[in-house]
């Protein structure tokens, strides 16, 4: 039976429970252990996929398709873990199949209510995602307090004791304020939050403490912490400050036993754990004395930080191999439709144009790949990114003015890129119009692609509904566009390229929802090799 880890948060929102329950995750993995890892968002959307990135950041993709919080890509990138549709749960999926077995039925004509019925639904997605597992963390969404957020705590009330003595454990993340003007250090907000969780019958095992990066948290703190919130000894205070990268928290966790001390409440061997590798990849992206690049963004979601997170962790990942720093220059795209794509883009060594919806910002980003193209800037498209560049070469290359893609307007005399048509059961998601989750890509010999791939057949990630269209396909490729990946089942260009540029790959997928920090993902590190081959060479002088 597996043995589970509950991350709850109190006093504010954004403190990182996603990071600190991925860190523990990876410290325990390296001890041995097989590990799950669940989010739940108590918001009654079904799932993020018709969520704005305004909302809550980027839609992460796992392999069977699922439209996830992007919590689950930070628990892929550090767990080295593929998750699946057990691994993100919202009050709407809890709902949508209680409401399900109601009208089938299965209650019998008992009044539906949320204790039992709802709580054992949740309870239910909680066990299924420990299948054949070790441990399963369990993030839940939300701050203590919160009106929606109750009956998931209540769910984790019943599970724990339900499971018993030595296998759980409740970890509560909050805030620890620095009052700069008197110089005090408050934990009162820690306090009433540990206070909200016990209300509702919940004790935290383990506090995980939020504070600056400038903020110590002295012994004398950890002891009145302990002691008021209820804890067994101060070594149960975690301290959490702010780290130079996201990748370095696991570092400073198991510097305080953080994995030890959870172990031991569970009962569990404390098996010896090697973060040496994990140390070099922090030690390389912290380096300062690598030279830097700068890799544009070109989104309609530029305020959103979070909208690209999978594309600006990749870039990192890609930077550790090529020892050079990233920096990343978020650009709104309707602003280069304004003033032109020299006027945001004339300072940068490389430009991505990541995957989107809707006709907002195109023609900014059809732009920004011609830009590119015309001024040999590697450049990396992913989906709707590819398609851009598919439509910008149409139009300036073959010459076709009017060529588009019909999701932007039935009215062009060009469609290169049109709705897909697929086969019979070619759709992992059956409900679905749009290719969601894994699907082959046969790469062609001798391509860009395939000496960065070095395989003739790869999967990859996709969340999109419009393709290449075929009728173009050979006027595209005469013109010098090449194809090189392609899905052979349904006859879908899934990569192109230009072979005489540094640098211009525009691909189907998403190729950042399955890099990791220690393997990049091949086209990611292609596009990083080619922005240090045209940086400016340090001379002797400069060393």
């Amino acid at each position: 039976m597996a043995k589970y880890i509950f991350v709850t948060g109190g006093v504010v929102s954004g403190l990182g429970k996603g990071i600190t329950a991925a860190s523990l995750g990876k410290l325990l993995r390296l001890r041995g252990y097989k590990v799950a890892v669940q989010k739940i968002d108590p918001y009654l959307n079904i799932d993020p996929g018709q969520m704005s990135p305004y909302e809550h950041g980027e839609v992460f993709v796992t392999d069977d398709g699922a439209e996830t919080d992007l919590d689950i890509g930070h628990y892929e990138r550090f767990l080295d873990i593929n998750c699946n549709y057990k691994s993100d749960i919202t009050s709407g999926q809890i709902y949508s199949s209680i409401l399900s077995k109601e009208r089938r039925g299965d209650y019998a004509g008992h009044t539906v209510q949320i204790v039992p019925h709802v709580t054992n639904e949740i309870k239910d997605f909680m066990r299924a995602v420990g299948e054949g597992q070790d441990i399963v963390i369990i993030e839940i969404g939300g701050t203590v307090g919160d009106m929606e957020q109750a009956v998931f705590i209540e769910a984790i009330r019943q599970f724990r004791h339900e499971l018993g003595a030595n296998n759980s454990v409740s970890v509560h993340v909050t805030l620890i304020p620095y009052i700069a003007s008197s110089g005090e250090i408050k934990t009162k907000p820690t306090q009433n939050s540990v206070k909200d969780l016990q209300r509702l019958g919940v004790f935290a095992d383990v506090l995980v403490c939020r504070t600056t990066a400038d903020v110590d948290l002295a012994q004398e703190h950890r002891d009145k912490i302990a002691m008021f919130c209820g804890l067994t000894n101060q070594e149960d205070v975690i301290h959490n400050r702010d780290c130079r990268t996201i990748y370095e928290v696991p570092l400073m966790f198991a510097k305080q036993n953080f994995d030890t001390i959870v172990l031991k409440k569970l009962n569990l061997k404390l098996n010896k754990c090697n973060l040496t590798d994990w140390a070099r990849i922090v030690e390389k992206l912290c380096d300062d004395k690598l030279p830097e690049a700068t890799i544009a963004i070109v989104g309609k979601y530029a305020e959103v930080a979070d909208a690209y997170i999978s594309v600006t962790e990749a870039l990192k990942h890609a930077g550790i191999v090529n020892d050079v720093r990233l920096n990343v220059k978020l650009v709104q795209a309707e602003n280069i439709e304004h003033d032109g794509a020299a006027a945001w883009l004339k300072d940068v060594h490389g430009i991505i144009v990541p995957g989107g919806f809707g006709n907002r910002g195109v023609e900014g980003k059809i732009a920004t790949a011609e830009y590119a193209r015309v001024n040999q800037i590697p450049f990396l498209g992913t989906g709707l990114g590819m398609q851009a560049a598919v439509i910008d070469f149409a139009r300036h290359v073959c010459e076709l003015k009017d060529a588009n893609s019909q999701e932007f307007t039935q009215k062009t005399k060009h469609p290169v890129i049109h709705l897909g048509e697929y086969p019979k059961n070619f759709l992992t998601k059956k409900d679905d119009t749009r290719r969601m989750g894994l699907y082959d890509c046969q790469i062609k010999a001798g391509t860009v692609v395939a000496k960065l791939y070095k395989q003739n057949t790869v999967k990859e990630r996709h969340r999109h509904c419009y393709e290449l269209n075929n009728d173009y396909r050979d006027q595209i490729e005469k013109a010098g566009l090449v194809v090189s990946g392609v899905n052979q089942q349904a006859n879908l260009v899934e990569i192109v390229e230009l072979p005489q540029h540094p640098f211009f790959v525009g691909c189907q997928f998403h190729p950042e929802f399955i890099s990791r920090p220690q393997r990049p993902h091949p086209l990611y590190q292609g596009f990083i090799a080619a922005v240090v081959n045209r940086l400016p060479k340090q001379s002797e002088f400069d060393l």
